[in-house]
Formats: C-alpha cells, sequence, structure tokens
C-alpha cells in the first residue's frame, strides 16, 4: 500500500491536537494536514464531563469544539483511526485500519488515560472512570439506575464529579486517602473549605482511607478499606489521576521523562520533525526556567498553539504561560495557577462571604502559584507575579 505524503499529521484529536491544526494553518502552514484521532467523537469540551453534562445541564451538542464548516475550511482530514507505529527515521506512521503516512512534520498530542487502582479489582470493567465523552455518556446512564455512588479520588475530577452525583439524588461517598480533599496540592486550609462544600452537599468524606481491593458485591461493587469499614455501592467511579499515552512514543524512540515526551519551548522532540504537546509532553516553560509537567485543558491547547506554530515554520513561538485551570465543585469555582512543582508555605487569606486566596510561596518567598475563590483580582495579579 501506498503511504499517504502529508504535510501535517496530527497523532490526537484533543485539545492540543485540535489547537495545533488552528495554529498551524493561521501561521500560514500549508499543505495537507491530516489528524488521527482514536476518539470515536468529533472533538469536545471536556471540563463539562464532569459537571454539567453529567448532570444533565447541558447537552452533547453544548460539547463540540468544531465550528460549523472548520474542517472544510481548515482543508484538515480528520481521521477516527489509531496510530500504530511511527519510524521517525523515515518520518513515516502507520495506523489500525491499514493507512500509512509520510510526513514532513509530525505531532503527537496523544494526552493521557485514566489511572487504574492499583489494588485487586482496580482494573475491574465495572468500576468506572471519567476522561472522555463516552466515559461521562457510561457514568450518567449509570447514575440513572443508581441510588448510591462511591468516588475514589480526591483530586478535582473527583470532588467535581462526587458533587454532580449527589445533586443527582445519589447518596453519595467520597473516599481519600487524604485528611481532606487537595490538602497534599493545595495546602490544609483549602482543603479544609473544600471539604466544607462537600459535606455541605450532602456527600459523606471518608479520609484517610486506603483502598485495598475491589470486588464485586450482588448487584453493587464493595469498596475494601484498611482499618475502616467497607463501602458498598451501586456504582463505583475512581479518579486516581492519569499516566501519559506514551506508549507510541516510547517505540518510536523518543526521549521521555517519566513516562512523558521531552521537547523544548518551541514544543520540538530529540526526532527531527517532531513535535509534541499536551499532557503527554514534558515541555520547557520559559518563564519557569525550566521543564513542567502539567495535565490542565488551558495549557493543552496552548502548547498545541506553539507546536503548531513551530511546524508551520515560526521561529518565535514559545510556551511561556503559567499552568492553570478552573474547578466548579458544586456552585463553587476554584481558579488555580501555579508552576506546580511545589511550594515552601501556603498563605491563607480571607477574602470574607465565602471568598479566599491562598498565596504559594517558595523557600525565598517567591511567589510559586495561587488559589482562589471568588477573589478574581488576586487570580489576575497572581500571573504578573508568576511570569
Amino acid at each position: 500500500m501506498t503511504d499517504e505524503v502529508v504535510d501535517l499529521l496530527v497523532i490526537g484529536g484533543g485539545p492540543a491536537g485540535l489547537s495545533a491544526v488552528r495554529a498551524y494553518r493561521e501561521e500560514g502552514g500549508k499543505g495537507r494536514v491530516v489528524v488521527v484521532s482514536a476518539d470515536p467523537d468529533a472533538p469536545y469540551d471536556r471540563p463539562p464531563l464532569s459537571k454539567d453534562f453529567l448532570r444533565g445541564d447541558s447537552a452533547e451538542a453544548d460539547l463540540g469544539l468544531l465550528e460549523s464548516g472548520e474542517l472544510s475550511r481548515l482543508e484538515v482530514t480528520w481521521a477516527r483511526d489509531r496510530v500504530t507505529g511511527v519510524d521517525v527515521g523515515a518520518r513515516r506512521a502507520d495506523t489500525r485500519d491499514g493507512a500509512g503516512f509520510t510526513y514532513r512534520s509530525c505531532i503527537f498530542a496523544t494526552g493521557s488515560n485514566p489511572a487504574d487502582l492499583p489494588v485487586p479489582g482496580g482494573d475491574d470493567s465495572s468500576v468506572l472512570r471519567l476522561r472522555t465523552l463516552e466515559d461521562s455518556r457510561r457514568l450518567k446512564r449509570a447514575a440513572n439506575g443508581a441510588r448510591t455512588a462511591a468516588v475514589i479520588g480526591s483530586g478535582f475530577i473527583g470532588c467535581e464529579a462526587a458533587a454532580s452525583l449527589r445533586r443527582l439524588g445519589l447518596d453519595v461517598v467520597l473516599i481519600t486517602d487524604e485528611s481532606s480533599p487537595q490538602a497534599q496540592r493545595l495546602g490544609d486550609e483549602a482543603g479544609a473549605r473544600i471539604t466544607g462544600w462537600l459535606r455541605d452537599a450532602g456527600i459523606r468524606l471518608m479520609v484517610d482511607a486506603g483502598v485495598t481491593a475491589i470486588e464485586p458485591a450482588g448487584p453493587g461493587v464493595r469498596v475494601v478499606l484498611e482499618g475502616q469499614d467497607d463501602v458498598t455501592a451501586d456504582l463505583v467511579l475512581t479518579a486516581v489521576g492519569v499516566r501519559p499515552a506514551s506508549d507510541l512514543a516510547a517505540a518510536a524512540g523518543l526521549d521521555l521523562h517519566e513516562g512523558r515526551i521531552v521537547v523544548d519551548s518551541h514544543m520540538r522532540t530529540s526526532a527531527p520533525g517532531v513535535l509534541a504537546a499536551g499532557d503527554v509532553a514534558y515541555a520547557f516553560n520559559t518563564a519557569a526556567g525550566r521543564a513542567l509537567a502539567v495535565e490542565h485543558w488551558f495549557d493543552a491547547e496552548t502548547m498545541g498553539k506553539v507546536a503548531g506554530k513551530t511546524a508551520a515554520g515560526s521561529p518565535d513561538a514559545q510556551w511561556s504561560d503559567p499552568p492553570g485551570f478552573w474547578s466548579q465543585i458544586g456552585d463553587h469555582w476554584l481558579k488555580y495557577a501555579a508552576w506546580g512543582d511545589g511550594y515552601q508555605e501556603a498563605l491563607f487569606e480571607d477574602g470574607g462571604d465565602g471568598a479566599f486566596t491562598v498565596w504559594y510561596q517558595d523557600e525565598n518567598g517567591t511567589c510559586v502559584g495561587v488559589l482562589t475563590h471568588q477573589a478574581d483580582a488576586n487570580y489576575e495579579k497572581a500571573f504578573g507575579l508568576l511570569s
């Protein structure tokens, strides 16, 4: 079979991949562009999957990221397929369905996948995860026939989903190995505020809880805990982090750091003509002066834009923005921006009427992050301090 010759091949159709394609064309990138995405759905907005969409406050039609006729205007072929191998020396990629592509430039935008809980039963098909639109559809179907739910993990996906499931009328228990949700990442004061929000919503918290197994229990699922009573629920959702989808890159021989593709500030990998962006990238940030691993929607779009411009020939596109994201837990919005590699001190500032800011400082007293609730002025101020 003759390979199709393309100017730009993008592997992955999430925010980084779509942003890369748009930026490539905006920068004047010419020629044939093909996106190969293993996701059967057209590009969609992921943040609502644990919130609006899960609660039924928005429909699937509201999630689409493509404008009407956009692919045609961009002259992009969107292939629902999976790349199975990349030969970076020959600049060639093969797909599951038998297609072959010889490329001038290739962008890895493969994202990440939900991590399985490393206990017996943690990878069972009855255990739900939340990453893709199909995952959210499955969770919604399960919630429709359930009275009880157990959510394992107190990261933002876990807290958001727990609040949404509770709003759907389920009795929800949130199980975490932390002393309070997000305490390790955001500090004790922020963890206490999140705890209050969840409890006020009627969610039961089990903290300092180590899961040792997940097993069938009649029509439901049992979560076995170390030193605490087991929890049995109609549905169990695990939200215990993600792992970079870098197997393809590893097989291609790209340089990796802790499972992520090493790229410079222009998103260029160790192989000529190959770039990477989004969750799968370990990218150098010029403002931070070091490489960072981030798993945020906004940053995937930003890195994708840099990669697309670089592929189009721009010498100036670089990643310099502080990483950050927003999270909605029930009716509460948190806004977070930080370099993401730790802090020495968390300074809590009470703004009154529920508003607060947490300023994160390093050992030199330099601001390395901020978390705000109803304190947008401080959030904006932080970007000046971080950049």
